[in-house]
């Protein structure tokens, strides 16, 4: 992939892994970056190809400006996300659904806007950011692990249904990365530049799936097993047992 002739947009730009998609992507000397961010006024990059955009998950013309907005884009980036520590038996409902309306419905939302625009392009590619919190749970994770599980599985439907107009769909996996919304985890932590690194490797190979460490290595390898086996030994290591 010759990444001069790509024009790509990033949701949830202005911070963590976002924000490195962008600067990976920059890097790579991409012709264009469309970051996107709810406060654009809070994007802070210096390069000139970089060009904000207000998209916010939640409002659906927002996601309908934007996609008219950056009509010229080959790769979009969807990693805007939110974890609101809601449990679900009796977490908050409001924020239980706002987890999945920002994950599921609102990642989505976004795919089916610029759907079209990759088509009239050749096809493009998307990625979507997702967790190993797709297979698992751990206590306070509920709402966010559901939203991810679904956003995992509806990414490979949408790969599915986009393979025909020639979209590759990679879906990115991995554990806790060094950046804001894993501020209060105290485990091993990525460094978060290594998420857009695997992934725009991934796009060189055609790979639809990228497992970026080994912590979720581990989780996808177990899923043939007893899971009673498997949350064992999550308590062990997390300390919960």
């Amino acid at each position: 992939m010759d990444f001069s002739n790509q024009v790509a947009l990033v949701t949830g730009a202005n911070r963590g892994i976002g924000r490195q998609f962008v600067l990976e992507l920059l890097d790579r000397g991409v012709q264009k970056v469309y970051a996107s961010a709810r406060r654009p006024e809070t994007l802070d990059f210096e390069d000139k190809r970089v060009m904000p955009v207000a998209l916010d998950l939640l409002a659906s013309e927002s996601v309908v400006a934007a996609a008219s907005f950056a009509s010229d884009i080959t790769l979009l980036v969807n990693n805007a996300g939110i974890s609101t520590g809601a449990t679900l038996v009796t977490g908050d409902l409001t924020e239980i659904r706002r987890e999945m309306d920002t994950h599921y419905w609102g990642t989505l939302h976004v795919i089916r806007a610029f759907a079209p625009v990759l088509a009239a392009h050749g096809g493009g590619s998307i990625i979507n950011i997702l967790s190993a919190l797709s297979w698992f749970a751990t206590t306070g994770s509920g709402a966010y692990s559901a939203a991810k599980a679904a956003e995992w599985n509806m990414t490979n439907g949408v790969r599915l249904e986009l393979a025909p107009q020639g979209t590759l769909v990679q879906g990115v996996l991995l554990g806790a990365a060094d950046t804001d919304i894993a501020a209060g985890y105290d485990g091993p932590k990525i460094d978060p530049r290594t998420v857009p690194r695997a992934a725009l490797d991934g796009l060189i190979n055609g790979s639809i799936e990228i497992i970026v460490d080994e912590w979720t290595a581990m989780v996808k390898s177990s899923l043939a097993g007893d899971p009673s086996t498997f949350y064992a030994k999550m308590a062990e290591l997390l300390g919960t047992n």
